[in-house]
């Protein structure tokens, strides 16, 4: 090798954001990638914002992470206008973008290092999206094919968490055809979970489309309501107890997953729960604290449980646990999000701020947990 090739600078690793999406969370992930444009480190790594409209389209995005956040009155959208289509190669080993343009010749963009997907929901946070990732043979952050869509879906969820010896709280599933045969039927199936209970879309985030119902005889309109979003539905028991959420990052180098502090969400008389509107549009009457005021072996149990959760749906990078603590300070798991929300006023990196991990070393440690891991199987 020549003097002049041997001191030719390494290039830096090339990292694809990729958001928006075709699930009703699309804004939400636009408000993610905002997040993390504004923190990612330039001089450590080249960014390629990739946004995907609601009809499944890939296009070059704008870097700016205004262009992105959610502000008062608009919900960002990635659309058809925003740059030219962009389609990865699915040949191993290959990992290259291309744009395609009406008449033009395919541009290639370059290779890709990593895919950052900040996408929440159905279509990117199932599992689907990892899939193709893993025929590209693209490394990638968060949760992989199987730990991705068993965490989307809040029943295979908690059959999973149960079957590891996790606590999970009661509920029942109602599937299409049960309900389009017999609601009445769906409706007595419930009732032994007592009242109130929460109706929710099986495969969504987010709180979209989530009910509290409080009489039964407003069960079949909650129960449409989830449906708007999944024709699955879950019915969980209402449980007594605070809500408490624990922050996970995978392990370097085979070591254990790390917990941060668990945080506690506090919502006002204003809103039921914390539902879509509490979480991204009023601020004002919500109570984010972290730490959670709680006892020292109380948070101990979390931040454990909160790692048993991770590891037991074999996720990867990032995880939020949520839980419940009972005025018995019984800890029971609520859910797992495998990617969550990610502003950086969103809950998991708070956690891990207050843990000790700035938002910026955040979004630089998940990039190296995916460089580090193969793809394929593993």
């Amino acid at each position: 090798m020549s003097e002049t090739q041997s001191s030719a600078p390494a290039r830096k690793p090339r990292v694809a954001l990729l958001f928006g999406g075709r699930s009703g969370e699309h804004a939400i992930s636009a408000a993610t990638a905002a997040g993390v444009l504004g923190a990612i480190d330039r001089d450590a790594y080249d960014v390629v914002p990739i946004g995907i409209t609601r009809d499944g389209r890939w296009v070059l995005a704008a870097d700016d992470a205004e262009r992105w956040r959610i502000t008062a009155g608009r919900l960002p959208e990635v659309t058809s206008d925003e740059g030219a289509e962009v389609v990865l190669s699915l040949a191993a080993g290959e990992r290259t973008l291309r744009t395609l343009e009406p008449g033009q010749v395919p541009h290639v963009l370059g290779e890709v290092d990593v895919v950052f997907p900040l996408l929440h929901g159905p279509f990117g946070e199932d599992g689907t999206v990892q899939g193709l990732l893993e025929l590209a043979d693209v490394r990638y952050v968060g949760a992989g094919v199987l730990a991705s869509a068993v965490g989307m879906d809040k029943h295979f969820m908690k059959l999973v968490l149960a079957g590891h010896g996790i606590s999970v709280g009661p509920f029942e599933v109602i599937r299409p055809r049960d309900w389009d045969a017999d609601p009445e039927a769906c409706v007595a199936r419930v009732e032994h979970l007592g009242l109130p209970v929460f109706v929710k879309p099986a495969r969504a985030g987010s709180s979209l489309g989530i009910t509290r119902v409080d009489d039964l005889a407003d069960l079949p309109a909650a129960v449409e309501e989830a449906r708007e979003h999944d024709p699955k539905v879950i019915v969980e028991a209402g449980i007594d107890g605070r809500e408490i959420e624990c922050a996970v990052l995978g392990g370097r180098g085979g070591e254990r997953p790390r917990a941060s502090l668990p945080g506690e969400i506090v919502v006002d008389g204003t809103h039921d729960f914390y539902d879509f509107e509490a979480k991204y549009l009023d601020e004002a009457h919500v109570e984010l604290a972290c730490p959670a005021d709680l006892p020292e072996p109380v948070v101990k149990e979390i931040r454990e449980l909160a790692v048993r959760t991770f590891e037991a749906v074999e996720a990867e990078g990032l995880s939020r646990v949520d839980v419940f603590v009972t005025p018995e300070q019984q800890v029971i798991v609520n859910e797992i999000n495998t990617m969550p929300g990610f502003t950086p006023f969103s809950m998991y990196p708070r956690m891990w701020e207050a843990s000790g991990t700035s938002y910026p070393a955040l979004v630089d440690e998940l990039i190296q947990l995916a460089l580090e891991r193969p793809t394929g199987l593993r």
